[in-house]
């Protein structure tokens, strides 16, 4: 791939290939319902750096292949090559367990403390939305050894100085956030910039965030997509779901 090519990976191939990185080689990665994205993560991770890693997808399977990636994260597609069967309460028994790494969990709002919404907007008692639900990500994000948030249009709407309802808390560590514009450390005691993607300036990110938060100093930029990377995910996903997700 020249460099061309490189030079014009979009913003949210950038940031699927920051959520690659977040897994290291020969680690145990599990994946939620509602997770395209995730799962396009770790087919990347896997075709590129980290070829050793283990998938336990929610569908059932252990290690399917993913040569395409479908918009449902339960598309029966990802039953195909896998090496085993994996079943739900397989899957929470391992994390339990302690025996995965990383998984990836969505949300409608983060705080500063790293708590999450995943429920409702307004009291649960008489919400005016109710959101998808927790699916089990309450007990799982605690269980896990890294957690990794990730929110594909950063707004003030869904970065918030506290969560309306408080799906999902993990008060004992810091959590990584990654979004369209950057990523945050986020725990009790409170949130950090830690890198700012290429096309987002400081100034852009605290426009569209909710809550208060400090910056390490000398920012980071979050690189470019290898060309490895780059190729891996123009092939996954070659209808451009990516696109859909992240970003606009």
């Amino acid at each position: 791939m020249t460099a061309s090519a490189i030079d014009s990976a979009t913003s949210a191939e950038t940031v699927v290939a920051a959520m690659a990185r977040e897994i290291e080689d020969g680690a145990v990665i599990a994946t939620g319902v509602a997770s395209p994205l995730a799962i396009l993560a770790i087919a990347v991770a896997r075709a590129t750096h980290a070829p050793r890693l283990t998938y336990l997808a929610c569908v059932g399977a252990l290690d399917p292949e993913i040569a395409t990636l479908h918009a449902c994260s339960e598309d029966l597609e990802y039953l195909e090559g896998r090496s085993g069967e994996v079943s739900i309460p397989d899957l929470f028994d391992h994390a339990r367990r302690g025996r995965i790494d990383l998984m990836f969990f969505g949300a409608a709002e983060v705080d500063a403390a790293g708590d999450t919404n995943l429920s409702a907007a307004g009291p649960l008692d008489r919400p005016k939305v109710k959101f998808p639900g927790v699916a089990g990500a309450a007990t799982l994000r605690r269980w896990v050894a890294k957690p990794v948030i990730v929110l594909g249009r950063q707004s003030r709407r869904n970065l918030v100085p506290k969560v309306q309802v408080a799906s999902t808390t993990d008060p004992n560590r810091r959590t990584r956030l990654l979004t369209d514009l950057g990523a945050f450390d986020l725990g009790a005691a409170g949130a950090s910039l830690v890198a700012r993607h290429p096309w987002a300036t400081e100034e852009m990110i605290a426009e569209r965030t909710g809550f208060a938060f400090d910056t390490v100093p000398a920012l980071p930029v979050t690189p470019p997509p290898s060309p490895e990377h780059l190729r891996a995910i123009r092939q996954i996903d070659a209808g451009n779901l990516r696109d859909r997700l992240i970003g606009g």
